[in-house]
């Protein structure tokens, strides 16, 4: 039995409001995934929950890199806004130093390797990240288990074709043998004598 059609309106109970968000969210960037992978697109997609919480996913490279293209393509930022300028190297060095430190704080947190304190904010950028990893990892699983299954799909295939032509050769055979009765020259049949036994 298939689903009913789905109201688009908003839904009132905040429970299942989060719930749906959550589902179809997932499903929105696993979709966005997919599509890269299968025809090799670049896509951003960028979310806000009701409560302002950020999900972003870009499949290629970085969302900044992503914005600035289509800033390029749709002929840049308006005049009003300014240009960002590119960081130096020394404090790109040093924030993805303090990224992989809350990543590593994280993994000790997490793993109870160290009863070390989180921030919200450290918090927040663990929890991204976590977001994201398992979206791959779920992209991944996904990629693999349909690999398995066409497998399994061509060697059904091939079972099939082998198995019909094992029945065709079978069907040939018995056609071409045929059980009729075999008279002999003997004279009587074949009997073994009471009396050896």
């Amino acid at each position: 039995m298939g689903r009913g059609r789905v109201q688009m309106k908003r839904i009132e109970n905040p429970v299942h409001r989060q719930v749906t968000f959550c589902k179809r969210r997932a499903g929105l960037l696993k979709k966005a995934k997919e599509l890269s992978v299968l025809c090799d697109a670049e896509i951003g997609v960028v979310i806000f929950s009701a409560h302002g919480k950020l999900y972003e996913l870009a499949t290629k490279g970085t969302m900044q890199e992503l914005i600035e293209r289509y800033g390029k393509y749709t002929g840049g930022p308006p005049a009003d806004e300014p240009m960002v300028e590119p960081m130096d190297a020394k404090k790109e060095i040093e924030m993805l130093k303090q990224e992989i430190e809350i990543l590593q704080k994280g993994l000790r947190y997490m793993f109870g390797g160290g009863c070390e304190y989180m921030s919200l904010n450290e918090l927040l950028v663990l929890e991204k990240h976590l977001e994201i990893w398992i979206n791959h990892i779920r992209s991944t699983k996904m990629d693999i288990m349909f690999q398995e299954i066409q497998m399994l799909r061509n060697k059904e295939g091939i079972m099939k074709a082998a198995n019909k032509c094992l029945q065709e050769t079978i069907e040939e055979n018995i056609s071409y043998t045929d059980f009729t009765t075999m008279t002999t020259n003997m004279m009587h049949p074949l009997t073994i004598a009471n009396n050896i036994f």
